[in-house]
């Protein structure tokens, strides 16, 4: 078997969200590459990181002598290689919403992501959220209730069949969960179709084998391991 051309380097599973949406598109998509997991615990991290990215964070992509950073970026670089996976809806009204709700996601929601930080391990009791998170959480769920409405009659996914939209919210979806965030019917029943993806259940397993050898690899707001995902890998 020949090596995967491309290189993806990702942070701690539990924890690195940004890492988990370019590695859930290739991976559900069935784009050979090979991950190279660099755990946030490690105290050379940075340097690590700085060894293979020019942002000094993760994920980065490096394909032959490109590297590519950023996690949507990598995304539409992935989609543009190989126009076989269609991480990209076909119609072109449905393309330009995915690419708006997959740039509001990367650009936006900065309260959800500091009061409830990634943690896919981990359940956490409900707990009294901010009036920004929780103006963020009405948008997420508002953007569910629109995409599934307009463009889900294919599929259960935000545009029907699976796309780069899909592997940018599947890290509020683990959010969600993990805090028990009160969240309607659609949503729910989307929760349940990224959950129960294949290439999202190995994710998920590799985070809770994570935790299991660092138990302190957790992310309550404030503690030292959300602060480095926030800082040096922005989850």
């Amino acid at each position: 078997m020949s090596t995967p051309e491309l290189h993806l380097y990702i942070g701690s599973k539990n924890l690195s969200s940004w890492s988990l949406r370019p590695w859930l598109a290739m991976s559900h998509a069935g784009v050979p590459f090979e991950e190279h997991v660099i755990p946030y615990e490690l105290p050379d991290w940075v340097d690590r990181v700085a060894q293979r990215s020019p942002t000094r964070k993760v994920p980065a992509l490096r394909h032959g002598e490109l590297v590519v950073w950023e996690s949507l970026a990598i995304c539409e670089y992935v989609a543009e290689a190989f126009p076989g996976a269609r991480l990209w809806p076909e119609g072109r009204e449905a393309r330009a919403v995915a690419r708006a709700v997959s740039s509001e996601m990367h650009a936006g929601f900065a309260d959800l992501r500091r009061e409830l930080p990634m943690d896919v391990a981990r359940r956490y009791p409900r707990r009294a959220i901010s009036d920004g998170a929780a103006r963020d959480v009405a948008r997420v769920l508002e953007i569910f209730r629109d995409c599934r409405a307009r463009f889900g009659q294919g599929g259960p996914f935000l545009f029907g069949a699976f796309s780069i939209a899909d592997a940018m919210f599947a890290p509020v979806v683990t959010r969600l969960l993990s805090y028990d965030v009160e969240i309607d019917e659609v949503a729910r029943a989307y929760a349940g179709t990224i959950t129960s993806l294949p290439a999202m259940a190995r994710w998920s397993a590799a985070a809770a084998e994570e935790v299991e050898r660092n138990p302190h690899l957790t992310a309550p707001a404030g503690s030292s391991y959300a602060k480095a995902a926030g800082g040096a890998a922005a989850p």
